[in-house]
């Protein structure tokens, strides 16, 4: 066996062996291999990074425009408060992940060579229904996630190069993110959510920056919220901003030591935070309502190097972020067919292509960046993220007895149950109310506008009535 297989096993090997004995056997190990250091991850960092790098990419160019549609006040505070909600039900899922795991290797089961996933901690806590529930609002959350990163990767090469329509754009960059199914798991993210992360930090603060040097437009004018369906579907682009801990369980199985995840999902938000709110408010305050018309704040700035070294830097984050979200769908796949305990990394390549294919279709028939964002936000986010895993919680603690053996004891900032509780029924019945219902009002009926308006199979989604050749 390779020394690569040797140290992938021992990472996921026993849930329960010393932290340090991993670390020291891994460190040992990348001292004489700069391979093993680039491809194998494992640590609290590369968690840290790889929840930071998927949380935000390209939704940065689309939250000016969520502030266009709610306003500068509500969007600040939303993104605060969505952020808050997420992590803490980014936090139960890595209590129900441990429980999951501690209930399974007291029953000597062993997880070699298998990537534990939401839909199974799911089914071994609470039964085949909630597995089946589980699965199809994962797997349609990443499907939809995917599409997200193609449409975004055709919006920004577009205004580096407009010689080519956005829909032959999405064409070259599904063939392109095709190649993720080369990379195996979560462990071999290690330099990519590092340099991910750098890009969306250059990104963020280009937007900040330019804005600023640009300063306000002549006649600017910020008016909303102006209408509730703006509003709300703003609202839900948020609500998803901060729902990206779908991949969690997939991030925390990679670790070598799991039970360290249980607070880095939300200091990974805190330093999103340095990214979303001053590229966002600074966006906004110079461009005004004109974003209500422009999804992609890069489509308002002028061109410059800085610019075109975003666009190139964001494009390639998508690239990343396109691999996170397909990564899990590629572990399904693999066991739906039978091969994902296989060590062929060729083998699991070609077995995953066909999941490539519904995602480049679906990209060239909803081409709607931005409004898409918010459709997705309010009927699978909403499910996903936030109501399942507090409603799984609840039920997996229901009894006494679960609530004395559990694995995982309340937190120290909310010691009682009963705390947790309310805390968990207070977010299944307002992201039931407010990101589901009004928000899925709010976002169909834009996103059936955009449909309206443009079309199915757009070729040029927002682009400039007259073709040209013109740099924009």
């Amino acid at each position: 066996m390779s020394e690569e297989k040797e140290v992938e096993e021992a990472i996921v090997g026993s849930f329960n062996e010393p932290t340090d004995q991993h670390e020291e056997k891994d460190a040992s190990r990348s001292v004489f291999s700069v391979k093993n250091l680039l491809w194998h991850g494992g640590s609290v960092y590369d968690a840290w990074f790889s929840c930071a790098s998927n949380q935000v990419a390209q939704v940065l160019l689309t939250l000016p425009y969520s502030f266009s549609q709610m306003g500068m006040l509500s969007g600040i505070i939303l993104q605060i408060f969505y952020g808050v909600l997420g992590s803490w039900t980014a936090y139960l899922v890595s209590v129900l992940y441990i429980e999951y795991r501690s209930r399974k290797e007291k029953e000597n089961v062993s997880f070699k060579n298998h990537v534990i996933q939401w839909f199974e901690v799911l089914d071994g806590l609470l039964g085949p229904y909630w597995k089946a529930v589980g699965l199809a609002f994962n797997c349609t959350f990443l499907l939809f996630g995917t599409v997200i990163q193609l449409i975004a990767c055709a919006s920004n090469i577009y205004y580096i190069n407009d010689k080519l329509d956005k829909r032959t754009w999405t064409y070259i960059f599904g063939a392109c993110c095709a190649t993720t199914v080369f990379i195996p798991s979560f462990h071999n993210y290690r330099i990519w959510s590092f340099l991910g992360l750098g890009m969306t930090t250059y990104t963020a603060w280009y937007l900040t920056i330019a804005s600023f040097i640009h300063g306000q437009v002549e006649g600017v004018t910020h008016q909303g919220p102006t209408k509730l369906v703006l509003y709300f579907t703003g609202a839900t682009n948020i609500l998803y901003t901060f729902g990206g801990h779908a991949v969690t369980v997939e991030i925390m199985h990679a670790m070598w030591k799991p039970k360290k995840f249980k607070y880095i999902y939300l200091l990974a938000t805190l330093y999103v935070f340095t990214l979303t709110i001053p590229s966002a408010t600074v966006v906004y305050w110079a461009f005004g309502d004109q974003l209500l018309d422009h999804s992609n704040a890069f489509s308002l700035l002028p061109r410059s190097m800085w610019r075109d070294a975003a666009v190139v830097l964001m494009l390639i984050h998508q690239f990343i972020t396109f691999g996170f979200a397909c990564t899990p769908l590629y572990f399904v796949w693999e066991k739906v067919v039978g091969i994902h305990d296989t060590k062929s990394i060729c083998l699991r390549a070609a077995c995953r292509l066909p999941v490539v294919i519904p995602i480049w279709f679906l990209a060239i028939i909803f081409p709607f960046f931005g409004p898409i964002n918010s459709a997705v936000g309010s009927l699978l986010v909403s499910f996903t993220v936030y109501i399942i895993p507090a409603l799984a919680h609840m039920l997996t603690y229901k009894s006494a007895s679960a609530r004395r053996n559990a694995a995982e004891k309340p937190p120290f900032f909310l010691p009682s149950w009963t705390a947790v509780y309310a805390v968990n029924a207070f977010i299944v019945i307002w992201v039931f109310i407010v990101g589901f219902g009004l928000g899925g009002w709010a976002s169909m009926t834009n996103f059936i506008r955009q449909v309206d308006t443009f079309g199915l199979f757009a070729k040029c989604y927002q682009c400039p009535p007259t073709p040209s050749s013109k740099h924009h």
